[in-house]
C-alpha cells in the first residue's frame, strides 16, 4: 500500500524536488543557529569587538531572511503538491466509477461514494504533502541536533537516549489505536453521508407519509455513532499529545538544572547550555512532528486503504480484448437459452426470443417477471449467466461496450435531468449536436412550448434533477434527446405510465415519431398504449407465455386477455 501511495509523487517530481529541498535547507538553517549564538555568547562578548557582534548580527538577518522565503515555498508549493495528488486521485476515482457496472451500484450506497470521493481524499492530501517531507526532516533534525549536543556535552546528551526510547514506545502504540480509531470514524462517515443522501433524495416520501421524526432519529443513531467514533480517536490523540508535551518539558527541565551543575563546576560555558538547551527546543520539534504524523497519518491511510478498496473494485463487465466496434446496426435482435439471476436470486430462464429489425415489440406481464431485465441485458447492463444475445448476428459480447450502448436509446419512466441549463440537458443526447439539431429535436419532441415558457429559452437553469418541471416535460426532454442520438434500437420502459391521460396522450404521440423506423423495446404498464406493437410478449415467473398482436392474445383468452380485464375493470 505504501509503494502505490508513493506512486503518485511521480507526475509531480519537479514539485516534490522543489518543496523536500527546501525543508531540507530550513532545518539546516535551524540548526545552525544555536552554533551561533553559542559561538556569540562565548567568543565575540567577551571580546567586546562590536564591529563584529553587528556583522553577525547582519549575518543572523541574512540567515532568518533566506529561512523565511524557503519556509513559504514549503508551505505554499508543499500544500500545492498535496493538493495536486488529491486532484489525481479523485479524478482516477470518479473515472473509475463512471465505469463500473450496474451491479456495483445496486451494491454500493451513494453516500458511501461521495465520502470516499470528497472526505478521505482530503486527509490523504494532507498526508501527501506532510506526511514523507515531516517524516525525513524530523529524523534529519532529530539525528543532527542529537549529534551536536554530543560535540556540546556528551554527558547532557546521554540524558537524550533514556528520554527517546520512551517516546517511540509512546508514539507507536498510540499509532495503533488511532489507526483503529480513524478508521471506524470513517465508516461512521460514510453512512452519516448515506443516510442524508436517502433522506434529502427521498424528501418528497418522506414529508408525504409524515415520515420527518423517523427519519431525525435514524440520522441522530448515525450521527451519534460518528460522534462517538470522533470523539474516540481525539482522545486517544490528546493523550499523546499531551503525554509528549510533559515529556519534553520535563526533559528541559533535567537539562536545565544538570547543565548549569556542569556550568558551576566549569564543565561546561554558559554559551554552551544556553545552545543545548535550545538544541533541546529544536529537538522537541521533530518530536511535535511525529506527534502530528502520528494524527495525520492514521487518517490519511485510513482513508486511502478505503480509496484503495473502492479503486481495485473491478467492474463486472468488461469489454473482451478482442471486442469489435460496431459503427451502425440495423437492429435484429436474437436472445438464444438466455438465463439471468441477481445475485443468488434467480430472474429468467432459457429465455428464446427473435426481434426482427425494425419491429415494435411489447412487454407485458406482473411485475418482477423479467421485463426490465430483459432491456437492460441487450445494452449488457448486466451479463447473462448462460446463453447469448446476439445483435445483427453478432453476439453482444464481442461489441466493444461503448459502440454497443450507443446503438441504444433508453427512454425512462424516471427521468433523470442534470443540474444546468436546459439546453445542456437536451444536448446530453449528442454532445456535438448543433443548435439547429438541437432545436429540430425539441421540435419532434413537442417541447416549443416549454422553450417559451421558461424566462431564459434554452439557457434556463432547470434545477436539480429538474425539480421544476412537470413530469410529462421531463418525458419531452428525454425524447428529444432520443431524437439527437438517434439510435437504431429504442427501449421504452414504461415512459408514460406515471403520467395523466391528457399528457400521456401528447407523449405517446412523441414516442410513436421517435419509433419510427426503429427497433423498439416497450416494457408496457398501461395496455392501451402498445395497441399498435406488431408483438406483444408476456412475460412471468416461468418466462415467455404468449407472444402475438393485441388482438390476437385477446382472442386466445389467456394471460394478456385477463391482465386486459383486470385493468380495464378498475
Amino acid at each position: 500500500m505504501i509503494k502505490r501511495f508513493f506512486s503518485y509523487y511521480k507526475p509531480h517530481k519537479k514539485l516534490f524536488t522543489l518543496d523536500f529541498s527546501s525543508a531540507i535547507v530550513v532545518a539546516l538553517l535551524e540548526l545552525a543557529f544555536p552554533l551561533a549564538v553559542s559561538w556569540y555568547i562565548d567568543e565575540l562578548l567577551p571580546e567586546g569587538n562590536w564591529s563584529s557582534i553587528l556583522s553577525v548580527g547582519v549575518g543572523l538577518l541574512l540567515l532568518y531572511v533566506t529561512s523565511t522565503f524557503l519556509q513559504y515555498i514549503v508551505n505554499y508549493w508543499g500544500h500545492k503538491l498535496g493538493i495536486n495528488i488529491e486532484t489525481d486521485m479523485r479524478g482516477q476515482l470518479f473515472t473509475h466509477v463512471q465505469r463500473q457496472s450496474f451491479s456495483f451500484f445496486d451494491n454500493t450506497k451513494t453516500g458511501h461514494i461521495m465520502s470516499r470521493i470528497t472526505n478521505d481524499l482530503f486527509d490523504i492530501g494532507e498526508l501527501a504533502h506532510h506526511g514523507p517531507e515531516d517524516l525525513f526532516i524530523a529524523i534529519m533534525t532529530f539525528v543532527g541536533a542529537f549529534w551536536i549536543m554530543l560535540t556540546i556535552n556528551v554527558k547532557l546528551a546521554i540524558i537524550v537516549i533514556f528520554i527517546v526510547p520512551i517516546l517511540v514506545w509512546l508514539i507507536t502504540y498510540c499509532n495503533r489505536s488511532m489507526n483503529k480509531a480513524w478508521g471506524q470514524m470513517y465508516g461512521d462517515i460514510a453512512d452519516v453521508n448515506a443516510r442524508v443522501e436517502d433522506s434529502v433524495s427521498g424528501v418528497r416520501v418522506v414529508q408525504s407519509f409524515t415520515n420527518e421524526e423517523y427519519e431525525i432519529s435514524r440520522f441522530t443513531v448515525n450521527n451519534r455513532r460518528f460522534r462517538k467514533a470522533k470523539i474516540g480517536a481525539y482522545k486517544v490523540m490528546s493523550i499523546t499529545s499531551s503525554s509528549v508535551y510533559m515529556l519534553m518539558r520535563f526533559f528541559t527541565l533535567v537539562v536545565l538544572v544538570f547543565g548549569a551543575w556542569l556550568t558551576f563546576n566549569e564543565q561546561m560555558k554558559i554559551g554552551e547550555l544556553v545552545s543545548f538547551i535550545l538544541f533541546v527546543n529544536i529537538l522537541q520539534k521533530p518530536i511535535d512532528k511525529i506527534s502530528a504524523i502520528l494524527e495525520l497519518y492514521p487518517k490519511g491511510m485510513a482513508g486511502f486503504k478505503r480509496f484503495l478498496d473502492l479503486l481495485d473494485s473491478e467492474p463486472k463487465i468488461l469489454d473482451r480484448k478482442d471486442a469489435i466496434e460496431i459503427n451502425s446496426l440495423n437492429g435484429d435482435i436474437a436472445l438464444t437459452d438466455v438465463t439471468f439471476s441477481y445475485d443468488s436470486n434467480p430472474v429468467l430462464t432459457n429465455i428464446n426470443l427473435s426481434i426482427n429489425a425494425g419491429e415494435t415489440i411489447a412487454f407485458v406481464g406482473p411485475s418482477g417477471a423479467g421485463k426490465t431485465t430483459i432491456c437492460s441485458l441487450i445494452p449488457r447492463f448486466y451479463d447473462v449467466n448462460s446463453g447469448s444475445i446476439k445483435i445483427d448476428g453478432i453476439d453482444i459480447r464481442d461489441m466493444t461496450m461503448k459502440s454497443l450502448r450507443s446503438q441504444i436509446g433508453i427512454v425512462q419512466q424516471d427521468v433523470f435531468l442534470f443540474t444546468g441549463t436546459l439546453k445542456e440537458n437536451i444536448a446530453y443526447g449528442n454532445l456535438n449536436a448543433t443548435d439547429e439539431e438541437i432545436h429540430e429535436a425539441v421540435r419532434r419532441a413537442h417541447l416549443e412550448d416549454l422553450v417559451l415558457k421558461l424566462p431564459d429559452g434554452y439557457e434556463t437553469q432547470i434545477g436539480e434533477r429538474g425539480l421544476k418541471l412537470s413530469g410529462g416535460q421531463k418525458q419531452r426532454i428525454a425524447i428529444a434527446r432520443m431524437f439527437l442520438k438517434n439510435p437504431p434500437i429504442l427501449i421504452l420502459d414504461e415512459a408514460t405510465s406515471a403520467l395523466d391521460t391528457e399528457t400521456e396522450l401528447i407523449i405517446q404521440n412523441s414516442l410513436n415519431e421517435l419509433a419510427k423506423n426503429r427497433t423498439t423495446l416497450i416494457i408496457a404498464h398501461r395496455l392501451a398504449t402498445i395497441r399498435n406493437a406488431d408483438r406483444i410478449v408476456v412475460v412471468t415467473e416461468n418466462g415467455i407465455e404468449e407472444e402475438g398482436k393485441h388482438d390476437e392474445l385477446l382472442e386466445r383468452n389467456g394471460i394478456f386477455a385477463n391482465l386486459h380485464r383486470v385493468q380495464y375493470q378498475r
